[in-house]
């Protein structure tokens, strides 16, 4: 038999194949780890976990980073996980997310509304815009102490929809152009919607006045969109919220990691010290 003869080009490509390779291999043992906790918190609680985690991750061989936010996609998983859910056995979702669209969103939060059994969401670091809109239909809202959420009013491509109606009421309809009126139009009609379903998911939460008084507070522009909204600031609009967030959590936050290959703007050791702890 005849000596196998590897040259240099043959070995190049097979190096190249590997490291290809690797992080697909990575991929696949972090997949096996989030699965464990999330196994592992439903047996505690006795539920049945759901994550909705956006941020930017490598995934596939090509380790290309992609940005993420709600789409209908999540909203077909997430009704399909719901379907699969008892009716007496409690859901519990993770949300990290910087919202999306309203109608995913909707879709979502309705049918957490709906489940007979307890649903619990759990905001890591933040729900912004269509994720806060999610926790709303939640029974209750368990907070990093340092998370935030944040308003709901309606986007109509880059200017917020009550800001339109602003422009149209500070210059008069006569001195604007058609498109702007059909914009402000609507505008109206979003604002109406988004502040009319916020009031149904919290009218089973407080009284039907308090409800209106927040949804519009939340859904009128009353803030900028990106603007923070503390768990003590939902707490005193009467929000179910709680700032115990187990630990679980945060370990199934830690599988999700930025993309790789890049200098780290933030950097620590990853260990929890003291003082004492540090050498002298």
């Amino acid at each position: 038999m005849r000596g196998l003869k590897v040259s240099l080009f043959d070995f190049f490509w097979f190096l190249l194949l590997l490291m290809s390779l690797i992080p697909m291999f990575k991929q696949q043992k972090i997949e096996v780890l989030r699965l464990k906790i999330i196994r592992d918190f439903e047996t505690k609680r006795k539920s049945r976990l759901i994550t909705m985690i956006h941020r930017q991750e490598t995934f596939s061989f090509l380790g290309l980073p992609v940005s993420r936010y709600i789409n209908i996609e999540d909203s077909e998983q997430i009704l399909r996980a719901i379907r699969l859910t008892p009716d007496d056995m409690p859901i519990d979702l993770v949300l990290h997310t910087p919202g999306g669209l309203v109608l995913a969103a909707e879709q979502i939060a309705e049918a957490l509304r709906k489940h007979p059994a307890k649903v619990t969401v759990f905001i890591p670091h933040y729900a912004m815009s269509g994720g806060t809109l999610i926790a709303l239909a939640a029974d209750e809202i368990v907070m990093d102490e340092n998370a935030v959420a944040g308003p709901v009013d309606p986007q109509l491509g880059e200017y917020p929809a009550a800001s339109i109606l602003k422009v149209v009421e500070q210059k008069g309809p006569d001195k604007v152009e058609d498109r702007t009126l059909i914009m402000a139009d609507i505008a109206k009609k979003a604002l109406a919607q988004v502040e009319n379903t916020v009031v149904e998911l919290l009218s089973d939460k407080m009284d039907l006045e308090k409800a209106r008084e927040v949804a519009k507070l939340l859904s009128q522009g009353t803030w900028t969109h990106d603007y923070p909204i503390s768990a003590q600031q939902l707490k005193e609009l009467g929000l179910p919220v709680s700032t115990d967030l187990p630990r679980e959590i945060y370990e199934l936050m830690d599988l999700y990691p930025q993309p790789q290959g890049r200098r780290p703007s933030v950097q620590y050791i990853p260990l929890p010290y003291g003082r004492n702890d540090l050498p002298k």
